[in-house]
């Protein structure tokens, strides 16, 4: 479980969502505010939602097609984060006060690459069970 790549893929999904979120912001408002995900509901519901798949994802090794599902599931997910902080950015501007976009803002994408990179390696490792079934 632990000594595969895909493990450590998801624990960096996991620290990047999880941690990261909470201690980089969102945004900078006119006023020098720093605006984190705690402050926005929806924002911080679907960072703990991609932990959680994450967190089952991890522990899933024994059911390699289930990884597989929930990893595209959680990058549909980081994909729908991306695109609420796109919505946002762009067509609020008058209810919100964005000067700066922070790096927080950046970490589903980041974490995008680190669930796909885990769902290559998951793939590859369910393309060797089926090709060591075919050799018996």
């Amino acid at each position: 479980m632990i000594q595969r790549i895909q493990s450590l893929y998801l624990v960096i999904a996991i620290l990047l969502n999880g941690v990261l979120s909470f201690y980089s912001p969102l945004w900078i408002t006119s006023d020098n505010v720093e605006i984190f995900a705690i402050s926005q509901p929806i924002a911080i519901s679907l960072f703990l939602l991609s932990v959680l798949i994450s967190i089952i994802t991890l522990f899933s090794f024994k059911r390699r097609k289930r990884q597989f599902v929930l990893g595209r599931i959680n990058i549909i997910l980081n994909f729908v984060l991306v695109g609420v902080f796109a919505y946002w950015t762009l067509s609020l501007p008058g209810e919100m006060d964005i000067s700066e976009k922070g790096i927080g803002m950046l970490l589903p994408i980041i974490s995008i690459v680190f669930i796909a990179l885990a769902n290559k390696a998951i793939k590859k490792d369910e393309d060797l069970v089926k090709s060591v079934d075919r050799l018996r």
